[in-house]
This record gives structure tokens, C-alpha cells and sequence, in this order.
């Protein structure tokens, strides 16, 4: 683990002074990270191949509340297979039924045709135990059920309905799979068992969250991730920007024109290390994951890293020489544990810290690095003791290791972390709207503006960040205002749009009917 020589500094004030310079990002910094988005926005629109992939999703609208009717959706992407009912009202509400169906290693490792066999057995008995629509009555014969399938594995896109597998993760190693076209693999196994049911719609969870958003709120032009992991997802206008979308040269979406929605797959931006600026615990991090160079944005940004970025700069202050600057040069197993501090250890410290007094009085503290207990009022000493239980309750230290020096530390090492992310996140959701023309970076004078009566522009979020982490959501949007302007960012409607893969895939078989 690295670690923080005090030596090489005045005192532990420089220390800490010098960590929070690594994690504070200025304004025009974050200009030209957006600037950085742009330009692998276009790299990706125009190439196959690119860290931003930037994928046609082919879905070429979204709905907008008053849309009516029942649809299934499959969720597959780890232990457990999800089968949902979505009954859509046709006034921005929806009844949602589900259940789930364990996947066993047998059927993850063996023949793919026992693994679809196995999800249209699962939707067969879905609709036969707990789906609220009668199937066997009323219908027409030859009449289709319509499914969309959220499949959370690799694929080549080429239609709303068509997608090859490119490989599989997450302990998946079916045979007789990849470089198959999955819907085709699912619907002969519904065929196989004379099921009236077709999967019209292959679905990211990200465009999912956009569509749910889009239909409970009446509208949306993105939909984002900001949870364990993160990504993006916008209506693009490819009639505009037709020239940039080689990827769909000959293509009918091409010749059709309109819009499109596109999967930016965000969390690999600046694989290159362009323009995010990395500290040394960034660099611990990343050397020590399972893709070292992959997914950069993701480590700095997602519920996965943060906690452990954090627990990267703890070490390196209880390991601090010549004098430890936490717990008395401690550790304990947890702490030392790969991934043992997850983001919510920081949730927990910032929901103390901000408690229920909010006066100013009751976040006055003296300088870290030179503590001294007396200074504290009796506003801020219990927000600190609240602290250093949830470091007891997590990190296993004995109460008498911890002081309310280390304990406001802790807390300005949490702050400063998730600052930063909520901060790079708002750079992802600016760079879509000064690509879609709804905005423009501060001294740029010449991009054009469209869009400038839209009173709304609707974003869809999901994730534990966004809708657990304390003010997560207020961070993201001072950022937009410093950005894209005040104008622009009270026109930003930010709203949760949960399930993203269940509902998120019933709206995207709708669209698909629609198109």
C-alpha cells in the first residue's frame, strides 16, 4: 500500500492540505474534461473499436406516459434470472410483477441451448403462477406476447431485435454461444416449447432507466447510471449528426433519419489517461483491479472504488512516518481487507456529519492537523462521536483508538472523494447536453443552440449514489451550473427511474412496436 512520508512535510497539516489539492478539481479543469467527452463522444459515433463505444441502440424514440398495454421482460446478468410483468397504464403509471429464478453453474458452464431452455421454462412458469393476465383467454390463435430481454453481457448490436454475443463475464461460459445472435437463441427456445411469446427488443439497463424516466415523467433525453458502476445514455439526433454515425452507413435507422437513442458505455472514458487528473491512489487502485487501464472513469467516479480510494488514503496516513497521523498508527483486519471500506461507510460518515443541525456552528472545526479537542462546541462533538461509532461498527477499531481528530479526518476524506465523483459526474451529463445543443461550455460562442423553448430537459438516474448518498444529487448539479449555466441547469429535471432492466425492457419492447 503507498504511503505518506510526514517527513517530506512541515507538519500533518501539509499532509492532509496536499491530499485535498490531489482531490479538489478546478472549474476549468472540469471545462476541458467535458471538452475530453466531446471528443471521444465523436471518436465513438464514428469508429468501431473505441474505449467510448458509443452503440446505436436502435431504439429511434421514447415514450411519453400515455402509452397502454402488458409486456414481459427477462433480466439476465449474474446469479439470478429476473421474469417481469409490466402492465402499462397509459397515464405515466405501471404495475410491475416478478420473480426470480436462480441460475446454476451447471447452466452458466454448459450447452447454451440448456441455459435458454432454462429461461423459457422460467417465463413459462412465470406466466402460468404469478403473472396477473390471463394468457390462455381471450387471445387470438397465433397472437405473441411481447418480451423485452435486458441481457447484461457483451453484444454487437445491429437491430433492435438482433444482437450477437461477443463473450461472456460474470462466470458465464455457456458453449455454443458467442458469435450467436442471443434474441434468436432465446426465441428458439420459446419455439422449442410452442410458446406465444417473441422478444422484439434487446435492452440495456441504461437505456432502460431513460425509457422509464421518459414514461413516468412524459419525456427524457438522457438516462444514467450512477450507482456500483456507471453509464450513460441519450436520444441523439442522427439527421444532424448523420455524418458522424458512420457506424450506420446503409443502414435503414441511416436512410430513415430522426433520432436515435445511443449507449455511450461512459465509464471507459480516458482509458487513455487524457484528461482525468490522477492522484497516486487512483494509480494504487487501478494497478491492483481486475482490468488495470479499463473502465478509468468508473474507478473514479462509482459506488465499486470509492470506498476503497478511501481506504487506500487511510492506510496511508496510519502508515505515515514519523508519526502516524490516524488511529495511532493502527490498523485493523477490515481495514487492511482488498475492498473491506465499500462507499456506504461513507454514506454513513456524511449522513453524521450532516446530522440534524444544520446552523454553521455545528460544522465549526479547528485545522486537522492541528486538533484541539477543547475547540470543539457542543454542536460539532456529537456529529464526531456519531463518526467514530460508525468507524467502530465498521472498521472493528476499540473506541479508544479513535479520537475526534481521526474521526473528523475520516470525514473530510469521505467528503472530499465523493465531491470529486459527483463533480465528474456532472461533467458526463453537461457533455450530453452541450452534444445534443441544449447548452455550451463557459467562452464558447459559436456551437448552436437548439431546443431553447424546451422547458424541461428530463434526466433519468438510477444507482445507490444518486439515490442514497447524501446531496449526491446537489454536487452534480453545481457543477452543471458551473458549466452549462444557471439557465440551462434550472431546466435540468433530474428524477429516479428505478429498474431499468425490468421496466426499462417491457418500455423498450413497446418502442419497438411503435418503430
Amino acid at each position: 500500500m503507498p504511503s505518506i512520508s510526514a517527513i517530506q512535510f512541515a507538519d500533518a497539516q501539509s499532509v492532509l492540505d496536499n491530499i485535498e489539492r490531489q482531490f479538489t478539481i478546478s472549474d476549468d479543469t472540469l471545462v476541458e474534461i467535458t471538452k475530453g467527452f466531446l471528443a471521444e463522444f465523436e471518436e465513438g459515433l464514428n469508429n468501431y473499436g473505441k474505449d467510448m463505444a458509443m452503440i446505436p441502440t436502435f431504439v429511434t424514440g421514447v415514450p411519453d406516459g400515455t402509452e397502454q398495454g402488458t409486456f414481459l421482460a427477462l433480466d439476465l446478468g449474474g446469479t439470478n434470472l429476473r421474469v417481469c410483468e409490466v402492465v402499462l397504464n397509459g397515464d405515466k403509471t405501471f404495475n410491475l410483477t416478478q420473480k426470480k429464478f436462480k441460475v446454476s453453474d451447471t447452466l452458466k458452464q454448459g450447452e447454451a441451448s440448456a441455459l435458454f431452455n432454462y429461461i423459457a421454462e422460467s417465463v413459462d412458469s412465470f406466466m402460468t403462477t404469478h403473472s396477473k393476465t390471463d394468457y390462455t383467454t381471450g387471445r387470438k390463435q397465433g397472437d405473441s406476447v411481447y418480451l423485452g430481454f435486458t441481457f447484461s453481457f457483451p453484444v454487437e448490436q445491429t437491430a433492435l431485435d438482433r444482437g450477437k454475443i461477443l463473450t461472456w463475464t460474470k462466470g458465464f461460459s455457456a458453449k455454443n454461444a458467442v458469435d450467436h445472435d442471443v434474441v434468436q437463441l432465446l426465441q428458439d427456445a420459446f419455439d422449442r416449447k410452442h410458446m406465444h411469446v417473441k422478444c422484439v427488443a434487446l435492452v440495456n439497463d441504461t437505456v432502460g432507466t431513460l425509457l422509464t424516466r421518459a414514461y413516468i415523467s412524459g419525456g427524457a433525453l438522457i438516462g444514467a447510471i450512477f450507482g456500483t458502476g456507471t453509464n450513460g445514455a441519450y436520444v441523439e439526433d442522427i439527421g444532424s449528426n448523420l455524418a458522424k454515425l458512420k457506424k450506420l452507413d446503409g443502414s435503414p435507422a441511416a436512410a430513415k433519419g430522426g433520432h436515435m437513442v445511443i449507449n455511450c458505455e461512459w465509464g471507459a472514458f480516458d482509458n487513455s489517461r487524457t484528461y482525468l487528473p490522477m492522484t497516486p491512489y487512483d494509480n494504487t487502485l487501478d494497478r491492483l483491479s481486475i482490468n488495470p487501464k479499463y473502465q478509468t472513469f468508473e474507478k473514479f467516479i462509482s459506488g465499486m472504488y470509492l470506498g476503497e480510494i478511501v481506504r487506500h488514503i487511510i492506510l496511508s496516513l496510519v502508515d505515515a512516518v514519523p508519526q502516524a497521523i490516524l488511529f495511532k498508527g493502527k490498523s485493523t483486519s477490515a481495514l487492511n481487507e482488498h475492498y473491506g471500506l465499500d462507499t456506504a461507510f461513507m454514506s454513513a460518515v456524511e449522513a453524521a456529519w450532516i446530522g440534524e443541525d444544520q446552523n454553521a456552528e455545528a460544522f465549526e472545526l479547528p485545522p486537522l492537523g492541528a486538533f484541539d479537542d477543547s475547540k470543539l462546541n457542543d454542536k460539532v462533538q456529537p456529529k464526531l462521536q456519531r463518526i467514530k461509532t460508525v468507524i467502530v461498527e465498521t472498521l472493528h477499531y476499540k473506541p479508544e483508538d479513535i479520537s475526534f481528530q481521526d474521526a473528523a479526518i475520516v470525514r473530510s476524506l469521505c467528503a472530499l472523494v465523493a465531491n470529486r465523483a459527483a463533480a465528474l459526474s456532472g461533467t458526463a451529463v453537461a457533455a450530453v447536453l452541450v452534444q445534443t445543443h441544449r447548452a455550451r461550455l463557459p467562452g464558447d460562442t459559436t456551437r448552436e443552440l437548439k431546443h431553447q423553448n424546451e422547458s424541461v430537459i428530463g434526466v433519468g438516474v438510477d444507482g445507490s449514489l444518486v439515490e442514497h448518498y447524501p446531496a449526491f444529487q446537489d454536487k452534480i448539479r453545481a457543477t452543471l451550473r458551473n458549466l452549462v449555466g444557471e439557465d440551462v441547469e434550472k431546466r435540468v429535471d433530474i428524477g429516479l427511474a428505478k429498474d431499468g432492466s425490468g421496466v426499462g425492457a417491457a418500455l423498450c419492447a413497446l418502442q419497438a412496436l411503435k418503430q
